[in-house]
């Protein structure tokens, strides 16, 4: 192989290959449907808009779709791969910090005792849910002398989320109005969201991005166990912190805007391990946009599993994942 062919050369290559495929994506997700709008149509929606419904629908539906998809694979993504860092667990995810569970928990309540309603509405009180919840979390796989160690935090984790989760099966139980209203946000999903739920936690998905991205070399020495890591002069309790906050930024706003959309953040860190190895700087930005183009495609394909009806995207993540994650615990959480 000629010298000019070097990993990092070979990773930048494949990185733009996954950009142009994710843009192809996003394309097919603005174009295709129950109804199908060519690219002149798509177009001039916006070079000559008319108002029309074809019009109409590509700029407040589809193209918001593929945006809001996007931006949740991704951000799912990179935070799986800082809670499987900071966690040393292969089968980590955002919901391992509660996410998922304290923010359904906080739409819940909010409608069964306070009639919130509106979908714009969820998403503040759902990054506001997960938020809390991952604190607590935290600060529970934190307590002790050795500080917050991996299986202190999934222990953790995994008690508050089941606590969380019985307490919102029992509203929902005694409340038919609230589980009317929540029913088709609990599902997860990225249809009949608005580009204004997206711009409400986008600037902090960006900064949480931003950050991920500064903690990268950081997390490549955390990767090799705390004693290392202290060894080598980090300040291990500050950089898992950090961490944990920009977890709770992506995978906040994720849950905030889409709902729970499981198994992005466990399929997509292994496959690109596999694919660019363990340097973070490499494994983040290559998360964010394969965690884009999964769920983009996911989105893209549940069109059609029951055309004319549209199955939630979080019904084909689950499909997908669940064997993923079967596979991933049977190789001793290893891809290959």
């Amino acid at each position: 192989m000629p010298s000019y062919f070097t990993p990092t050369v070979l990773r930048l290559a494949g990185l733009l290959v996954a950009i142009a495929l994710l843009a192809f994506a996003m394309l097919a997700s603005v174009q295709y449907g129950v109804a199908y709008y060519s690219w002149d149509r798509v177009v001039t929606s916006f070079t000559a808009y008319t108002e029309t419904n074809d019009h109409i629908i590509i700029r407040t539906a589809r193209v918001p779709r593929a945006l809001i998809a996007a931006a949740v694979g991704g951000s799912l993504a990179v935070a799986g791969a800082l809670m499987q860092a900071i966690t040393r667990n292969p089968l980590a995810s955002p919901s391992l910090f509660g996410v998922n569970a304290g923010a359904s928990f906080a739409i819940v309540l909010s409608v069964a005792f306070f009639d919130v309603s509106g979908l714009t509405t969820f998403t503040w009180i759902a990054f506001l849910g997960a938020a809390v919840s991952a604190g607590i979390v935290y600060m529970l796989g934190s307590f002790g002398r050795d500080g917050m160690t991996p299986i202190k935090i999934t222990l953790a984790g995994s008690a508050i989320a089941a606590f969380f989760f019985s307490l919102t099966q029992g509203i929902l139980l005694s409340s038919g109005k609230a589980f009317d209203q929540v029913l088709f946000w609990l599902v997860g999903s990225v249809s009949g969201r608005t580009m204004e739920m997206l711009e409400a936690v986008l600037p902090y998905m960006a900064i949480a991005f931003v950050g991920a991205m500064l903690l990268s070399p950081h997390m490549n020495v955390l990767t090799m166990g705390d004693d290392v890591a202290k060894g080598l002069g980090q300040r291990t309790i500050l950089i898992k912190a950090a961490a944990a906050l920009v977890i709770v930024l992506l995978a906040g706003g994720s849950v905030a805007v889409a709902g729970p959309i499981l198994f992005i953040g466990v399929i997509i860190p292994h496959i690109v391990r596999f694919l660019v190895g363990v340097d973070y700087r490499w494994v983040l930005p290559y998360c964010a946009v394969l965690g884009a183009l999964l769920l983009v495609a996911a989105d893209v394909g549940a069109r059609y599993i029951a055309m004319p009806t549209e199955v939630h995207v979080g019904v084909t993540t689950a499909l997908m994942g669940v064997p993923f994650v079967v596979y991933i615990a049977r190789k001793g959480g290893q891809l290959g």
